[in-house]
């Protein structure tokens, strides 16, 4: 038995037993239900609780704890940095504040209860990163408290966390007297496209003030914000859109862009027409993908491809998501671009953007490593506050600050602050084993006598500090904001964390009204939990 002990006490060992088992168990799903990547911390604790009742002492070397949260932290930050930037420009401020007042009202109750119920600060700010469901704030608490006390916390309340808002979600629609089906159509009617369709239109020139002139001439691209792709001549074929092609009356314009811009088009130039406009063997339409450095960041009016290439950007496509091709748009690494050109050009074009989906998709370690030693050393400067008291971001805080940033610049110099979505994957969850393991293993010698001393009331507080923000968040959304029903519960889920809360609404609605509001405050909740535990930390 003793040998048996011995063999598991290894600190290799328990590492790979952990992560192997946590993996297994956390893909048994239950009714939809499964705990992914955090089992492994409940199976940690459990190895560590088992190995601390047979008198086994030990723990992993703090540098595995400490390199799994850097990269975890600084992966979290890359993958939210250009959403959390850009998003008041998308949405409006009422569903981040609602995300935000589900953060700042759990830890009001957090601060409450743990006041009222003598809950030691550690286990605290535990309890409120595990009801909230959120593993970067568990990797906040620990930072701040340093103690791995703040993972028992978590344990015990992330269960009800992760259940708890799948079933108020399941429920709130008849608790709170919601229509889905009048919410659908309202949000139908209601809500505005953030990021506008791109779709294509032909057109047959009839005009008399377009008749004559050329396209540079017209100003088609400043006047309607859309691009000319193709244009046929009676009995021609395809003749490539350059600026200097004069239109004439009874020619064939293909135009892309909104709606907008293409009921713009049709007052410049004529009617739209179902007639087709067949590619020509003079020019040609090919996706290009960004993978050249010194083109990231540049917008396509710097480049000024219509002169240069006599070519013509028609769409962008970035993260899935086709945008309209305007001159301002700067362009990042890993963009795709839709582009009518002659064929003579397409090669040029290829040497210009780097059209090589091999080097976007590696990943470099570089900007990682050096994102890392600028977050820590954001984190390590000390903000001064009255009173002589100073304050500092610490590993946690400067690291997410500094991915958040760098994503946004995307480049300095030679240097791509980009990570694949694959790369970034990859490095999240091993960084995430790394950390979970030895913080698990350490909580587990302390699970026993926590239980002891505050009995199972630790359980009931984390299930008050999950329902007490939902509660309150609907109930102002629904009675002074008038926010879409599917919107609140997209957004509550978003700031909870809870991707299974929302896979639990998307089950109840067709609408895309609940994923467009988890989008787009999840990045905010993310850092609204991390701050919020920092401050816990500070004042219990």
């Amino acid at each position: 038995m003793s040998s048996l002990l011995d063999f598991l006490s290894i600190d290799y060992v328990a590492l790979f037993i952990i992560i192997g088992i946590g993996i297994i168990l956390g893909k048994v799903s239950f009714k939809g239900l499964s705990l992914d990547s955090s089992a492994v911390i409940f199976v940690a604790m459990f190895y560590g609780y088992i190995m601390f009742s047979q008198g086994v002492e030990f723990s992993l070397p703090s540098i595995i704890q400490q390199t799994g949260l850097l990269l975890f932290i600084f992966t979290i930050g890359m993958q939210a940095g250009p959403t959390f930037f850009e998003v008041y420009k998308s949405q409006g401020t009422k569903l981040i504040s609602l995300a935000f007042l589900t953060v700042v009202i759990g830890a009001i109750t957090t601060f409450t209860l743990a006041i009222f119920f003598n809950v030691d600060h550690k286990i605290a700010v535990g309890l409120f990163s595990g009801a909230l469901t959120s593993t970067p704030g568990l990797a906040a608490a620990i930072e701040a408290t340093g103690s791995s006390l703040a993972s028992i916390g978590y344990g015990i309340a992330y269960p009800f966390g992760v259940i708890g808002v799948i079933l108020f979600v399941k429920l709130a629609p008849k608790i709170f007297s919601a229509n889905f089906a009048k919410e659908e159509q309202k949000y139908i009617e209601e809500t505005q496209v953030q990021i506008p369709e791109v779709s294509h239109k032909n057109f047959i020139v009839t005009n008399e003030n377009a008749d004559g002139k050329t396209i540079g001439e017209l100003h088609i691209r400043m006047m309607t914000k859309a691009n000319i792709s193709r244009v046929m001549r009676a009995n021609e074929t395809s003749i490539p859109p350059a600026a200097d092609l004069i239109l004439r009356k009874g020619d064939l314009v293909r135009a892309v862009g909104t709606n907008e811009a293409l009921e713009k088009v049709e007052l410049l130039l004529g009617h739209p027409t179902d007639i087709d406009i067949p590619e020509s063997g003079m020019f040609e339409l090919k996706w290009y993908v960004i993978s050249k450095r010194n083109v990231v960041n540049r917008t396509l009016g710097e480049l000024n491809l219509r002169e240069n290439y006599r070519a013509t950007v028609t769409r962008i496509r970035r993260a899935g998501i086709d945008l309209p091709a305007r001159p301002s748009v700067k362009l990042r690494f890993g963009d795709r671009l839709f582009i009518s050109s002659t064929r003579g050009n397409v090669k040029g074009l290829s040497l210009l953007f780097g059209d090589s989906m091999k080097e976007v998709q590696t990943t470099s370690f570089l900007p990682v490593a050096l994102g890392i030693v600028i977050g820590l050393i954001l984190g390590a400067v000390e903000i001064p506050f009255t009173g002589g008291t100073t304050f500092s971001l610490g590993i946690t805080g400067g690291v997410l600050l500094a991915a958040l940033i760098l994503s946004r610049i995307g480049k300095t110099g030679p240097i791509l602050w980009n990570l694949p979505g694959t790369g970034n994957h990859i490095l999240r969850q091993f960084g995430l084993l790394l950390f979970l393991t030895p913080v698990g293993l350490a909580a587990g010698s302390h699970l026993g006598p926590t239980i002891k001393e505050y009995g199972f009331s630790l359980f009931g507080i984390g299930a008050v500090i999950t329902l007490v923000p939902m509660i309150i968040v609907v109930l102002i959304a629904r009675v002074f904001l008038k926010i879409n029903f599917l919107s609140v519960l997209g957004a509550l889920t978003g700031g909870m964390t809870s991707t299974p809360g929302l896979s639990a609404v998307d089950s109840m609605t067709s609408s895309a009204g609940p994923q467009v509001a988890y989008a787009t405050v999840y990045p905010f909740a993310l850092v609204a939990i991390i701050v919020f535990t920092q401050i816990l930390s500070y004042i219990l």
